[in-house]
C-alpha cells in the first residue's frame, strides 16, 4: 500500500433479511469541489469506477438524477452482472448524493456519498444498504461489497487526484 493513502474504515451491520449496511470512509487531501465534480460526472463513472462496465445518465430535473447502472464482476470463477436504475438527489451545499434503486437486480440498494471539510482534509463518506435477490447468497458477496466500497473510495479519490493536477 502507498504510503500517500490513509487506511480506510469501514463498518458492516448485519440486518435481518439477507441486508446489509456497509459504510466507509477515508480522508484526503483533495477538495470537496473536486469529489464533487467527479462524483457527479455521471456518464464518466465507468471510466475509473473498476467493476461498473456502464453509467448512463437519463434524466435530469433540478436536483434529481436518475441513472442506468450496469455492474460486472468475475466471482468464484463466475462472471456475475447487475443492473441498476438508481434515482439519485444531489444535496451540493451539504456536500452529500443519496442514491436508491428504482429498479434493477436486487431487492434493496441504496446509499449516500458524503464529504465533510476538516481542517486538514476531506472526508470522504459512502454508505450502501444492500439485500441481495432470492437465491443470491449474502453472505457470499458481502466480501465482494466490503472490497467494492474501498475500491470505489479509492477510485473517485484517485481520480479527482487526476483531475487536480491536470
Amino acid at each position: 500500500m502507498s504510503s500517500n493513502h490513509q487506511p480506510i474504515e469501514q463498518t458492516v451491520e448485519r440486518i435481518s433479511d439477507g441486508v446489509r449496511r456497509l459504510a466507509a470512509q477515508l480522508l484526503t487531501p483533495v477538495s470537496v469541489d473536486q469529489i464533487w465534480a467527479v462524483l457527479t460526472d455521471y456518464d464518466q463513472l465507468s471510466a475509473f469506477i473498476p467493476n461498473l462496465a456502464s453509467s448512463r445518465l437519463l434524466l435530469r430535473d433540478g436536483s434529481k438524477v436518475l441513472l442506468q447502472q450496469e455492474g460486472c464482476q468475475q466471482f468464484l470463477g463466475m462472471k456475475f452482472s447487475a443492473s441498476v436504475e438508481l434515482e439519485l438527489e444531489e444535496f451540493a451545499s451539504e456536500g452529500s448524493l443519496k442514491f436508491k434503486m428504482k429498479k434493477g437486480d436486487f431487492r434493496r440498494f441504496e446509499g449516500t456519498w458524503r464529504m465533510r471539510t476538516m481542517p486538514e482534509a476531506t472526508a470522504l463518506f459512502y454508505e450502501l444498504t444492500v439485500q441481495g435477490c432470492l437465491g443470491m447468497p449474502i453472505g457470499l458477496i458481502e466480501q465482494r461489497l466490503r472490497d467494492d466500497l474501498t475500491t470505489n473510495l479509492r477510485a473517485v479519490e484517485a481520480e479527482a487526484r487526476r483531475r487536480a493536477s491536470l
